[in-house]
């Protein structure tokens, strides 16, 4: 194997496929990337077994191709060198057998490979009718959901995020059983076919940490055990969760007594603020209390002290209800809207934040007894 290639066309494949590498993984092939030449160009292939990445520097972007191959090599020591190597033409070779030479006119590391027959098969075929979604919105979808899913193992189902599709409609839930985060978005084309999947949130993240802000498209491919997305010259394969997603439609109030319009900035920055005299042993907990036209944020902590906020708002209800400041400040976030809007019914019903002007995401939190 043979090539020179510009650093920062390898360096940008290599982050991509490196997100695969698990630091955990006790398995020496699977802590490495391998590097497979072919005539059309070079693939870098790496797995943990829970997320596979491919990624393909096509042969017209490789700077010289002289000898096909493949060998696998240790995944961090390739991209810390490849990084802190100088802005120029790298070149890489392997001679006798396993053994990786990566230069430049200056500097040469010889670094000890791996057999490439001892990494794992990767099954990255495709299906015939992908789901064909818009980059800029795949990212939005996990970026207003993903933040709602489970930190705990007790409930693995609960760490992934569930991809629903009824007709031409996807319907994205997320959960830890304390608040809700739902998404509903709009396909080009129908889907005929019973599609109910959950897919790992740590695995999304890393997927839209490689994808660009631009009108590019992001291609899925469904299968029973698995999910594949395809990006430009990127394949990335994830495992999905087994089991049956909670049904969420019936926690989700469908009429409410309270709606209360409120600026985004303003609601915002009183529960921040609030918040900083609250503490996670009492789930940071803070108090919306409605009275009328007036709208109070408080919260009171034994060892630190307390604050109470006012503003005036167009209103003739009266609430009290208590919730996790860290919870709604979240879901609040997720919005991006000038003005959101609070549906609330009593001290005991979930909080249900919408606004307006989208009324594709919508964003739940389970009020905190106090008393």
């Amino acid at each position: 194997m043979k090539l020179i290639v510009k650093k920062e066309i390898l360096l940008d494949s290599l982050n991509n496929t490196a997100r695969a590498i698990s630091n955990k993984n006790l398995i020496p092939i699977l802590t490495g990337i391998k590097f497979d030449l072919k005539e059309e160009g070079l693939y870098l292939y790496a797995s943990d077994t829970d997320v596979s990445i491919r990624s393909f520097i096509p042969k017209n972007k490789l700077t010289s191709l002289d000898e096909i191959g493949s060998i696998v090599i240790g995944g961090k020591y390739i991209v810390e060198i490849i990084r802190k190597l100088p802005n120029t033409n790298i070149s890489i070779e392997v001679i006798d057998g396993y053994k990786m030479i990566v230069s430049t006119n200056n500097t040469e590391f010889n670094l000890n490979g791996i057999n490439p027959n001892e990494f794992p098969n990767l099954d990255l075929d495709e299906t015939k009718e992908p789901i064909i979604i818009n980059n800029g919105v795949f990212k939005d979808i996990i970026n207003q959901t993903v933040f709602a899913i489970s930190q705990s193992e007790t409930r693995p189902l609960l760490t992934g995020i569930n991809f629903r599709i009824n007709g031409d409609i996807l319907d994205v839930i997320a959960t830890d059983s304390y608040r809700l985060a739902r998404k509903l978005v709009k396909l080009d084309r129908s889907d005929e076919s019973d599609i109910n999947i959950v897919i790992p949130g740590k695995n999304l993240i890393e997927l839209t940490k490689m994808l660009d802000n631009d009108s590019d498209f992001l291609e899925i491919h469904l299968f029973n055990n698995k999910v594949l997305f395809k990006y430009n010259n990127i394949v990335f394969l994830s495992r999905l969760l087994s089991g049956t997603y909670p049904t969420n439609s019936n926690i989700i109030p469908k009429d409410f007594d309270i709606l209360l319009e409120c600026s985004f900035d303003d609601l915002y920055n009183m529960i921040d603020r609030a918040s900083l005299l609250t503490s996670d042993r009492e789930k940071n907990t803070i108090k919306l209390s409605l009275n009328l036209n007036e709208l109070m944020i408080s919260s009171n902590s034994p060892e630190i002290g307390k604050v109470e906020e006012k503003i005036t708002i167009d209103s003739d209800k009266k609430i009290d209800i208590s919730f996790s400041s860290k919870f709604m400040l979240d879901a609040i976030k997720s919005f991006n809207k000038e003005k959101i809007v609070l549906c609330m019914n009593n001290d005991s019903s979930p909080i249900v934040i919408k606004s307006n002007e989208d009324d594709s995401l919508l964003q739940l939190v389970l009020p905190i007894k106090t008393s």
